[in-house]
């Protein structure tokens, strides 16, 4: 059994609430179980320097967790620097939202991600990735719908979710319990039309097999389907 009870292609319960933010042209409070992420899409009419003059936009993350999402408080990132993880996590929700838009039709401006973890038990990172793609959705229909970009230039869904060898029996959506001691955590980001994404996989133990790491990856793809089948409804 696992420590949460549930079955090991179970997910945890997961609640998407869309505009939770007033003044952000997209928003998305995600939980999953006990993590809860606050993502919010800021609409840009300016583009990085580098890509001026060259007709396409671009969609760019920030990513911190607030002082007691955790155990102990915390000091903030704004106070004592950026770790190495806030930057691999940010950079992967870039990639990841990046890889289902048109940036040409975006046009030489770009949205802005904010990912805030209010509280953590697990899965932030992918949390973050699924959350942020509903906020994001959303600032691209507000401009539409405002006139600013004749169609929405969001091209597919995009989901994350973790896996990993648990008692070394793969398991869904690992919680902090499951993954500080499991053999082995990997994190899919995979999109509505199948498409791999990203896969960060990486054992904690014993090296795992071809048979294991494809159980995992059969794992986050039932559990990407259904949270973008989710993403879809709301």
């Amino acid at each position: 059994m696992r420590p949460s009870g549930r079955a090991f292609n179970e997910l945890r319960a997961v609640s998407f609430e869309s505009g939770y933010a007033k003044h952000a042209e997209g928003s998305c409070l995600i939980k999953f179980g006990e993590t809860h992420v606050l993502c919010t899409a800021s609409w840009d009419e300016t583009t990085p320097p580098w890509l001026r003059g060259g007709g396409r936009g671009w969609v760019t993350a920030e990513y911190g967790m607030l002082p007691r999402s955790t155990g102990g408080r915390m000091k903030r990132e704004a106070k004592r620097g950026q770790s190495g993880r806030t930057q691999e996590i940010q950079r992967l929700i870039g990639r990841s939202l990046r890889a289902v838009v048109d940036l040409k039709a975006l046009g030489e401006r770009q949205i802005l991600i904010d990912c805030d973890v209010i509280q953590a038990d697990g899965g932030t990172r992918t949390a973050s990735v699924t959350g942020a793609w509903v906020a994001m959705n959303q600032c691209c229909e507000w401009a539409v719908k405002q006139g600013i970009i004749k169609s929405n230039p969001v091209n597919d869904r995009v989901a994350a979710i973790s896996c990993g060898l648990v008692a070394g029996a793969p398991a869904l959506d690992l919680d902090y319990d499951e993954d500080s001691t499991a053999q082995a955590d990997a994190n899919f980001v995979i999109t509505g039309t199948g498409g791999l994404v990203e896969i960060q996989a990486t054992a904690e133990g014993d090296p795992f097999s071809d048979e294991q790491f494809a159980a995992l990856l059969g794992l986050a793809k039932e559990g990407c389907s259904t949270l973008e089948k989710m993403q879809a409804e709301i």
